[in-house]
């Protein structure tokens, strides 16, 4: 029993030795865990820290922890468990930019960095991200950090040379410099890179990397550990098409987007096996993709978009890419149909493709395959602005994952497949601009329960049927939309009830739907806050709803229909109305400037309004557009332009403005379509309209201002595209300076009482040699063509015109004014003209309409002019012209006489005067029968008016005597007429002889 004990205490003795020695001797961790929760950070990098903290700008105080002893505790601050080192410092500003947009720079760390940093030995993390350093450089003692494996600097707003002093961090395995602000940081070489040899993460984004794009590419080869490698925008510009040696096969993620790379497709990139993710997007890259392309198997996401010069037709090996998730080649020149493509997309056993973006490329088209249905894993198809054409197949409706399908500007047709209704994960449908024809049902929309937006319209002309909506009136939809767009699709008469359980709404637009009916009185209570309010061009009648609310920015589009009443007053966050061609009336309301403060866009034109333009108007400083035409407005036009600096349109014309154009317009220096025709104005030319050097339409037409034309308008607006100063009192010449605006298509000095010659140098003006259709730009215009006003709203780059009739203009056409190949208006009509008609006038193919009416024009009419097939509308009347009337195309047409008459030289069709040699031979008058012409002429008229009586008579009397029925309404009709007669005369005259005696 003592020998126990004693081995007992034996054992315990040694047991409490071993563990002494273990605690004193070894340092176990756990004794080291509990010595350092008494232990402080390592006092000199508490110091360095403080120091660091002092060269700051903190102005959200995110560094208000950094006091006491405890420094790894501090916000951002990260010590090793057991050395108590600093090993991690984290000051990313991880704030997101308020509504206002500046709350984001408010919580940004500025100012110097301190060096004191260096005492942090075991430093290997570093994050000053997303704050706004100033454009400072990086500092070079950050090569310094020889632990350091992670550096993020990335939009922290340094600039300057990137120091290569970074090389020396051997053990960095992830860098992001990447900047997107003004201070963009560059290099002079890459050098550098080569002592990283542990790097596996690289984003120099937007690092001006010019200097060294010839050799960028080398220089990455030597860090073969790279995983991610991006290098958007950094102007590298030349992209190799070969690289002989390549180290970087271990690449995942390449980025090289936004480089202005102009080069083919690089046949090096199909050496990376493993790439998962290559982004090329927004260069100009060129030429086909190489079938080589489809070698990279391992491909996950692929993004060509926006290189507008890859083209050629997507081929079917693409189809290998089975790994391929993302595909995005929008904004490219591909062409022809899709149909391989697909198919070759839909081989592989279980397609992983989620999305499918080939928008925007014009040249692509043809049908869309079934095939499409096979993709069952897609999630967004978007096929916008292309070309495609027939129907959407019924099989779309197996793409049970699909979120998103936008179809939006083809020129597909047919009806729209009820299989669309399957889709219940749906959240965009886009079916908008194209020619949609049929009807649509509730069943389109059955199990769309996850639908937020909806966009239909279609373009479908005559004879294809309209698109037509055939829903139930008490249907209740599955889905809660956020956006309803329906545009030229007949829902009318009535409107839609089932649009009061959309209690989400944020777009609700019903253009061109048919209405015919006034809004119901629930619409005024729907709690709605819309960014758009559509009803245009419908026949929707009553007042409008006041009570609606909009979200900031929201625009209100009710123009064409019959709303009456005042202006509406709506919330002050809407920045553009449209209330035109309605029935409103009642003045522009006097406050309309303190009422929508941030207005854009005002276009109020083709009411009934009255008054004057508020002085109010002057608080919407942000005005563009701003559109009263068409009015009953009078009074001064108010001298307050200077205070809406950015108007682009004014149109003011069709009202009753009287006085001068006040001095503050000229001001508009921003001013592009200004339209004041139609009203009382006078004055001489406004000389405040040399400022207008951009400005693009200026009709001042059927006023009445006069003096000379001022010869600056020709130097002061060299963009102008559309002059109208017609009906006017304007004198004097047309200045030669007017030839300076060679893009003028459209003059018209018509009216006036202008003189002198017609410069030659109109001839140069180049606008009228340019195909509109490569000029096309949005103004509208009053012009004066084929005897009528016509009104070019939106179209008005097709006109190409000189109109400078009703003047005193004297001296020949000039021959120059042939060059004016796309000219299709020439009206000279009502001045003195004279000589010939230009000899070459055949030049001018593409002229309908040909105006030279009383003048003095004298010679022939050019026979070239039969080759002028476009010409509908000519009148040549009352010159001294002679000759034959030519008598081929459209010369067959012309069957008025009038548009040749008073010129008595014409001669031919349809002009009673033969041509000479269209005589015929005088006729024999030795013949047998010896009556003269005359003798002739009065026995067969006194022979046919005998002949005439007799079939007359014959033929009333025959009748009355072979049909019964007609001769007795006959008698009848006769003796009614005779009852009628004796009492409108005879009886009043007899009571008039009784009242004499």
């Amino acid at each position: 029993m003592a020998l126990n004990i004693n081995l007992l205490h034996i054992t315990q003795f040694f047991m409490f030795f071993l563990l002494v020695t273990l605690l004193y001797t070894k340092n176990i961790n756990f004794i080291s865990c509990y010595n350092n929760l008494n232990i402080s950070c390592i006092k000199s990098e508490k110091e360095a820290l403080l120091n660091f903290k002092k060269g700051l700008i903190d102005p959200s105080s995110r560094l208000s922890s950094w006091i006491g002893e405890e420094c790894c505790k501090w916000q951002g601050i990260v010590c090793h468990n057991r050395t108590r080192n600093v090993i991690k410092i984290k000051l990313r500003n991880v704030f997101i930019s308020d509504d206002e947009g500046d709350g984001y720079q408010s919580y940004e760390l500025s100012g110097v960095i301190s060096p004191s940093l260096l005492v942090l030995e075991s430093l290997s993390y570093l994050d000053l991200s997303s704050n706004n350093f100033g454009g400072i450089q990086i500092p070079k003692f950050f090569g310094s950090f020889r632990y350091l494996k992670y550096l993020n600097l990335s939009n922290a707003g340094f600039g300057g040379t990137v120091p290569p002093h970074i090389g020396n961090l051997s053990r960095l395995q992830f860098l992001d410099l990447s900047s997107y602000s003004i201070n963009e940081p560059f290099v002079n070489n890459l050098l550098w890179l080569s002592g990283l040899q542990s790097l596996k993460y690289l984003n120099l984004g937007s690092v001006d990397l010019s200097k060294v794009r010839n050799h960028w590419l080398e220089s990455l080869d030597m860090i073969p550990s790279l995983v991610e490698l991006h290098l958007p925008q950094c102007m590298l510009s030349n992209l190799p098409l070969s690289f002989e040696f390549f180290n970087l096969s271990s690449l995942l993620v390449l980025d090289l987007s936004n480089n202005g790379f102009t080069s083919l497709f690089p046949s090096w990139l199909s050496k990376l096996r493993k790439l998962a993710y290559l982004d090329l997007n927004s260069n100009t890259l060129r030429g086909m993709i190489p079938n080589e392309l489809a070698n990279m198997t391992s491909l996950q996401t692929l993004d060509l978009s926006q290189n507008s010069f890859l083209e050629g037709q997507l081929h079917e090996n693409i189809g290998n890419l089975c790994n391929l998730r993302e595909l995005d080649l929008s904004l490219n020149n591909f062409r022809g149909d899709i149909i391989k493509f697909i198919d070759g997309l839909s081989r592989c056993n279980e397609s992983k493709l989620e999305r499918l973006n080939l928008g925007y490329n014009a040249g692509l088209g043809g049908t869309l395959p079934d095939s499409i249905g096979f993709l069952r894993n897609l999630r967004y198809i978007e096929l916008w602005n292309n070309s495609f054409v027939g129907m959407i197949p019924d099989s779309i409706g197996n793409l049970s994952s699909l979120e998103d399908l936008i179809l939006a500007w083809n020129q597909m047709s047919g009806q729209i497949p009820v299989t669309i209704g399957k889709l219940s994960k749906l959240i965009v449908l886009d079916l908008f601009e194209n020619n949609w024809w049929g009807v649509i049902t509730e069943e389109h929309f059955t199990n769309l329960t996850s639908l937020k937006e909806l966009y239909i319209s279609t373009n479908s002309l005559p004879p294809s049927p309209p698109l037509v909506a055939n829903i139930y009136t008490k249907w209740i939809p599955p889905f809660s939309l956020q956006y309803l767009k329906f545009r030229s699709c007949r829902f009318g008469p009535k409107f839609p009830i089932w649009i009061r359980y959309l209690t989400k709404l944020q777009t609700l637009t019903f253009r061109r739907a048919g209405f015919s009916d006034i809004l119901p009185d629930w619409l005024w209570d729907m709690n709605w806050e819309l960014e758009e309010l559509d009803f245009g061009y419908n026949q929707l009648r009553g007042r409008v709803p006041t009570t609606l609310k909009f979200k900031p920015e929201a625009t209100v589009y009710l123009m064409s229909n019959f709303f009456e009443g005042p202006i509406p007053p709506w919330s002050s966050n809407v920045v553009s109305i449209s209330l035109s061609n309605n029935l409103f009336s009642g003045p522009v309301p006097f406050d309309i400037g303190h009422r929508y403060p941030d207005l854009t866009d005002l276009d109020l034109s083709q009411n009934s309004l009255n008054g004057t333009i508020p002085l109010s108007i002057s608080k919407i400083t942000s005005l563009v557009t701003l559109i009263l035409s068409n009015n009953h407005l009078t009074g001064e036009i108010p001298d307050i332009w200077d205070q809406v600096p950015i108007l682009y349109t004014l149109d003011l014309s069709n009202n009753n403005f009287t006085g001068r154009v006040p001095s503050t317009l000229g001001i508009l220096n921003s001013l592009r379509f200004l339209m004041l025709s139609n009203n009382h104005l006078s004055g001489e030319f406004p000389l405040g309209f040399q400022n207008f050097s951009s400005m693009i339409t200026l009709d001042l037409g059927n006023n009445q201002f006069s003096g000379e034309l001022p010869s600056w308008i020709g130097e002061k607006m060299p963009v102008l595209l559309a002059l109208s100063l017609r009906s006017n009192m304007f004198k004097g010449e047309i200045p030669r300076e007017f030839c300076n605006m060679t893009s003028l298509h459209f003059i018209d000095v018509g009216s006036n009482n202008l003189s002198g010659k017609i410069p030659s140098c109109f001839g140069n003006m180049k606008g009228m040699t340019w195909d509109p259709e490569s000029q096309r730009y949005e103004g509208q215009l009053n012009v004066y063509s084929k005897g009528r006003d016509l009104l070019y709203k939106n179209n008005l780059y097709l006109v190409n015109g000189i109109i400078l009739s009703g003047n005193h203009l004297t001296g020949e056409i000039p021959e120059e004014l042939t060059n004016l190949s796309r000219m299709n208006t020439l009206n000279l009509s009502m001045n003195h003209l004279s000589g010939k008609m230009p000899e070459q006038i055949e030049k001018l193919g593409q002229l309908e309409t040909l105006d030279l009416s009383r003048n003095e024009i004298h010679g022939t009419i050019p026979s070239g002019m039969a080759s002028l097939t476009l010409l509908t509308h000519l009148n040549l009347s009352h010159n001294h012209l002679s000759g034959r009337i030519p008598a081929a195309n459209q010369f067959n047409t012309f069957n008025d006489p009038s548009i040749y008459m008073g010129n008595p030289g014409l001669c031919g069709t349809p002009l009673p005067n033969k041509c000479k040699d269209d005589e015929e031979t005088e006729p024999n008058h030795q013949e047998t029968y010896h009556s003269s012409p005359s003798e002739f002429g009065e026995k067969g008229f006194f022979v046919s008016i005998g002949v005439g009586f007799v079939v007359g008579f014959l033929g009333v009397c025959a009748t009355l005597i072979i049909k019964t029925s007609w001769r007795h309404a006959y008698f009848q009709f006769v003796g009614y007429l005779g009852d009628k007669l004796f009492v409108i005369f005879i009886l009043p005259l007899a009571s008039w002889r009784r009242s004499r005696s």
